[in-house]
């Protein structure tokens, strides 16, 4: 079952999450440099327009800083089926035995015991339908699918870049610390993060860990209920580590807060303590949905991207700040210009106490 730890405030529907976005800010290329995207501070009452490169002056020593070292593969696959129909697949999970999860386009859904064929190079079998709901198709291919689609697949672009996949993106849509493949959307506010950055941190005394969560395609669904507590998520797998559960507990007895590097990372951590009832090690699928009224057990501030509107991040990002001061940033970050979305900037933000 799909609930946050407190049902959403009755009075939120989803109109109260929705907001005028002029399109050319939706960003559609990356920054020159990760680390020179623009960062609005929104952790006191008042914006304030800070550099990305800024934030380890914004932490202090005693922080824990906590990533999502998942890794992008190239989900994206053309081909066609053995009637010459065109046929475009978006891998959302990789199983044992060669077969895998994915998302269909074709004019006419593949029938079980179909073949598909990818990039003029392989074929897959069409085992039948997988999922919730049966969403999803159930693959086959011939040999390990994060071989053939490191060979044959394309960067799984989000569906508001407007470009096909470049070698560009092949570079910047991946976190500079991304380790474990299994991701079909980038862990976005994880991007603007370099060397330069990752080392004035430790210069600072700022520790960092890791968790994984393999986000999925299902990050960009839409909320087609106006009551938001009628919306269903998407599972996504995760691990948190004992590492990092030590690194958490160690950060909390020296007074340190824990910093999520994005929404991703914050969804693993809060999903864990929920789980279990406290922050325990822990691999498995969650769908946790968090909105306003959301018991949060473990992240004290989050660093993330501008979200879409009306979409369950920014329901996360109003649960985590407050629903009118995310609204206020909004308004400041649209009246000045900042770039939005998965290659935009970022901010960040403190839970009220």
């Amino acid at each position: 079952m799909t609930l946050a730890d407190a049902p959403a405030a009755p009075d939120y529907t989803l109109a109260d999450f929705d907001f005028a976005l002029p399109p050319e800010l939706i960003a559609q290329h990356p920054a020159a440099e990760r680390s020179a995207s623009r960062l609005l501070d929104g952790t006191a009452a008042l914006p304030v327009d800070r550099v990305f490169r800024d934030l380890p002056t914004l932490l202090q020593p005693e922080d824990l800083l906590v990533f999502n070292d998942t890794r992008v593969i190239k989900a994206r696959l053309l081909g066609e089926k053995s009637t010459g129909g065109a046929v475009e697949a978006l891998i959302e999970r990789v199983l044992p035995g060669f077969e895998v999860w994915a998302h269909l386009r074709a004019s006419k859904s593949p029938r079980p015991g179909s073949v598909l064929r990818f990039a003029d190079a392989f074929h897959a079998d069409v085992l039948g339908r997988a999922g919730p709901e049966g969403a999803l198709f159930h693959l086959r291919f011939p040999q390990d699918p994060l071989v053939l689609l490191e060979r044959h697949g394309h960067v799984p672009l989000p569906p508001y870049i407007e470009h096909a996949d470049s070698s560009e993106d092949a570079a910047r849509y991946q976190t500079v610390f991304a380790a474990k493949p299994g991701a079909v959307a980038a862990p976005t506010a994880s991007l603007h993060f370099d060397q330069a950055v990752l080392a004035a941190l430790d210069a600072r005394g700022v520790q960092r860990t890791a968790i994984t969560l393999h986000v999925g395609a299902g990050t960009f669904q839409p909320v087609r209920s106006e009551r938001i507590a009628e919306h269903r998520m998407h599972s996504e797998w995760f691990e948190v580590g004992a590492e990092a559960v030590e690194a958490i507990a160690a950060a909390r007895q020296r007074g340190g807060r824990i910093v999520a590097a994005g929404t991703t990372t914050l969804r693993a951590l809060e999903a864990a303590a929920r789980q279990s009832g406290a922050l325990l090690p822990m691999t498995g699928e969650t769908d946790i949905f968090i909105t306003p009224g959301f018991n949060f057990r473990v992240v004290d501030r989050l660093i993330t991207n501008f979200h879409l509107p009306r979409s369950t991040l920014l329901m996360l990002v109003s649960a985590f700040a407050g629903h009118a001061h995310i609204q206020a940033l909004y308004r400041h970050a649209v009246e000045s210009r900042y770039r939005f979305f998965s290659y935009g900037d970022a901010m960040l933000l403190d839970r009220p106490r």
